[in-house]
């Protein structure tokens, strides 16, 4: 069974991977320092949970079963 992630952090991370989508990497405590010179995000759960769905989606991506539109 996988994770079932919430919209509330679904849909922050791809609008968050189409706009800075160069700044990103599969790399989850970069993506997290990232996340935290962007936005403010007050709660540390929820800015880990937006941090992992973008390394999930970048590793995807970088294994070819998804594209990230840009």
């Amino acid at each position: 069974m996988g994770n079932i992630r919430p919209e509330r952090v679904k849909r922050p991370a791809r609008e968050l991977l189409k706009r800075f989508y160069d700044r990103f990497t599969t790399d989850f405590e970069h993506n997290k320092k990232v996340l935290v010179e962007i936005v403010e995000i007050r709660s540390k759960k929820l800015r880990n949970q937006i941090a992992g769905y973008i390394t999930h989606l970048k590793k995807l991506e970088e294994k070819g079963i998804i594209t990230i539109s840009r």
